[in-house]
């Protein structure tokens, strides 16, 4: 039955067959959809950018990685401010603050403005992107909550596919500026429809200090070693670079002690506690560094040295995402039924695969023979691995911890990334002005898929040699996994699109374990 139309139903009591609930749905769709068409559109855009804003290299690395550093720093407190202060406040604050910023981005005269209005627009995503991932949990009943995690999973997985596509074409009719501007129509959505059909909601229990000072000090320990890896380039080793790289890892080992010492932290150490745990975000910083750094260049590699326009860059890449939202729930189960190692081995030996076949791409390659053979074998690693990789990161903890769990992975995959970014044209030898002289970058560019295709292999070994093959099964026989005697967490998102990180997943009690029949003993 539909809510009264004088105001919303309270709080875990909708029905996700209700209007009301179908109203929650959507705005919450809406809202994270926002955050993960920004993270595939602006790659398309990049080229465009750097030249109407006479931008070299070093700022088309920064307006990714401003966007990324933010999130990957804050997103872990953007859920805790939900719990304490309201998940739909903090939502929708995370909607008008991002957009605020989408705004500026699209406004910006210069590339300075527009790195700093990407950091903004990051602070947003990370109030955004993990509220609307616990209104739908907060706001269903029981009956009806995986339902609504399934479909609010898909749904953003569309959103995720069609990115690149849409990116490409608002760059080609309407101008870079579009990719950003195209958030006010959607926010303009979002917020009165969650206004008025989403009921507000808190965790009672969340009590106690935030953990601002470890949100800082992560963020400013990513940003010293980003910044020494993009500066690295044009000023070598400068006091100020080497400087850079010492204040980072400085600060990061601050980061590990602080955690330890608070009594409540940002980043628990008693979750890597877990063995499993701790593996298997190893391998997610091997296989999100190869992601992050592959689509960051490939689309400027399909633009410069083979000419294609913004639209057909983006729309050439939609094979992989394509693969990973029609079989990744099926994958899923595969890997239930096999276990992850296999998976979480094959997978990245394939996205390698895919990876060294990319190096036939430059000038003249055919897309038919050259890039289409290269994005189908790098999607099918990609549907292989990346389901498995959620559903071991979850059945690793205990189902209290299933969102934190969830939420440091997709932090790991954001800041892998963002090193990734940095990294890989300093390794593979790209001046500031790279992009513009299509021989340079398109040597350059083979050079940096065969280093992905290596952290790639290396992630598989430590998969196959780390992650317990039966780690998805009862508790009782999977070792540091779930606690002895209970069943582990499982996923409740089947439909995974996302190139830059894994889905958050909240994760739900698996079935119960079977057990061996008592014997006999008449």
């Amino acid at each position: 039955m539909s809510a009264p139309i004088d105001g919303p139903a309270p709080a875990g009591a909708l029905r996700l067959s209700a209007r009301q609930g179908r109203w929650v749905l959507f705005t919450t769709v809406l809202g994270s959809g926002m955050a993960m068409l920004d993270s595939t559109v602006v790659n398309v855009a990049l080229p465009r950018i750097g030249a109407d804003l006479d931008a070299d290299l070093g700022a088309l690395q920064w307006t990714v990685n401003a966007y990324m550093l933010t999130l990957a720093g804050l997103i872990l407190l953007g859920g805790a401010l939900g719990d304490r202060y309201g998940r739909r406040r903090v939502f929708l604050v995370g909607v008008v603050w991002f957009t605020l910023a989408s705004v500026l981005c699209g406004l910006a005269w210069n590339a300075g403005v527009l790195i700093a209005a990407r950091a903004l627009q990051g602070v947003g995503g990370a109030l955004l992107t993990p509220g609307s991932l616990a209104l739908i949990q907060a706001t269903f009943r029981p009956g009806d909550r995986a339902r609504a995690v399934g479909a609010w999973s898909g749904l953003g997985g569309v959103a995720a596919a069609v990115g690149p596509f849409l990116g490409g074409w608002l760059v080609d009719a309407f101008g870079w500026r579009w990719v950003f501007l195209l958030n006010v129509p959607l926010a303009m959505l979002c917020v009165p429809v969650a206004l008025r059909h989403v009921p507000e909601s808190r965790d009672p229990a969340a009590e106690g200090r935030f953990d601002v000072a470890g949100a800082a000090l992560a963020a400013l320990a990513l940003g010293g070693v980003t910044y020494a890896m993009i500066a690295a380039p044009e000023d070598g080793a400068s006091p100020v670079v080497v400087g850079a790289a010492v204040a980072g890892v400085v600060l990061g080992v601050l980061f590990v002690r602080l955690e330890r010492r608070l009594a409540a932290p940002m980043v628990p150490p008693a979750v890597f506690a877990s063995r499993q745990f701790t593996a298997v975000n190893a391998v997610t910083l091997c296989v999100y560094a190869a992601f992050g750094g592959f689509f960051f260049l490939s689309v400027v590699q399909l633009q410069v040295s083979l000419g294609y326009s913004a639209l057909a860059a983006g729309t050439a890449l939609l094979p992989t995402t394509v693969l990973m939202l029609l079989l990744s729930a099926r994958a899923g189960e595969l890997g239930q039924r096999i276990g992850p190692r296999v998976p979480l081995t094959l997978g990245p030996l394939l996205c390698a695969a895919g990876m060294l076949l990319m190096v036939r791409v430059g000038p003249g390659a055919s897309y038919l023979t050259d890039v289409l053979p290269a994005l189908l074998v790098l999607g099918a690693g990609m549907v292989l691995l990346v389901a498995p990789l959620t559903a071991t990161v979850l059945a690793s903890v205990d189902v209290a911890r299933a969102g934190l769990a969830s939420g440091v992975n997709n932090a790991v995959a954001r800041a892998a990334g963002l090193l990734a970014v940095a990294a890989l044209p300093l390794l593979a030898g790209m001046g500031p002005d790279a992009y513009r002289e299509p021989e340079v970058f398109d040597a350059a560019f083979r050079r940096s898929m065969v280093y992905c295709a290596v952290i790639l292999v290396a992630g598989a070994v430590l998969a196959w040699l780390t992650v317990h093959r039966d780690v998805l099964e009862a508790g009782d026989h999977a070792p540091d996994a779930a606690p002895a005697g209970e069943h582990p967490c499982t996923a409740e998102c089947r439909t995974h699109c996302g190139v830059t990180s894994p889905p958050l997943d909240p994760g739900s009690p698996g079935p119960p374990p079977e057990r061996d029949p008592a014997p006999d003993t008449r």
